[in-house]
């Protein structure tokens, strides 16, 4: 696994990679001072993994992941508690105070393995073949802002184009792919195509109501109201047993 460690503070990045020699799958193959040398080297170099300062001068470490095209996993290493939030607003793993314990160190490489494992980025070329489960986390990015989401939270995906909209909590950011390509990956024991613009999470599902020409109406938690077309509703109701 390759990283890159930016923070501007010398002998911080020394005492992580001191710190990381005893973990052999990290492989530290490169080191920035500030966050325009860490977007150079990061898409020059295309790391696995980006250990982040915060606070560093001039940009921030948020300002830099807004100007990435693909963000790396990242680990934030930092001396102030108050960014935590928005930390994990963004593609982070984990929040690393300093000075750094091994033992947090070490849970927070543990995440990563996780994640590796279970994690499927949702943006770009990164998606794989593997059908998601509801557990599983997704990585969406909608110009400068970035969710870490369940999939269990997304409520609806709705087609615009070439591009979806994802519904989750009060976001509804749009991602570059397309309703069928998303519709191959998702479980359809959790997701449905209620109609040609709209995959619906079926635990999300508040209220059923008939529909004109023998549709369906599900009024989802979030408030929208989605109809299922009467093609679909024959298996809909095949599906809940109604």
């Amino acid at each position: 696994m390759k990283a890159i460690i930016i923070d501007d503070e010398r002998l911080a990045r020394t005492e992580l990679k001191k710190l990381l020699q005893d973990f052999p799958e990290v492989e530290v193959i490169d080191e920035a001072a500030n966050a325009d040398e860490g977007v150079t080297k990061i898409e020059s170099q295309n790391p696995d993994l980006v250990f982040l300062d915060i606070q560093m001068p001039g940009k921030t470490g948020f300002d830099m992941l807004a100007q990435l095209e693909r963000a790396p996993q990242v680990i934030f290493t930092t001396a102030y508690d108050e960014f935590a939030l928005r930390a994990f607003e963004v593609n982070a793993l984990d929040y690393l105070l300093k000075p750094i314990e091994p033992k947090r160190l070490a849970d927070a490489l543990q995440k990563l393995q996780f994640a590796e494992s279970k994690e499927v980025r949702v943006e770009g070329e990164n998606i794989n073949n593997s059908i998601l489960t509801e557990n599983d986390q997704v990585f969406v990015k909608d110009g400068e802002r970035c969710w870490f989401v369940k999939l269990s939270e997304i409520r609806l995906f709705e087609s615009v184009g070439n591009y979806a909209k994802v519904f989750f909590g009060v976001n509804k950011p749009l991602i570059l792919k397309s309703l069928n390509a998303l519709e191959e990956r998702l479980d359809e024991k959790t997701f449905f195509r209620a109609n040609r613009k709209h995959i619906v999470n079926l635990r999300m599902i508040d209220k059923i109501e008939p529909y004109f020409n023998g549709g369906l109406l599900l009024e989802l938690k979030g408030g929208e109201k989605i109809e299922v077309s009467r093609r679909q509703t024959v298996k809909f109701k095949e599906m809940m047993s109604l």
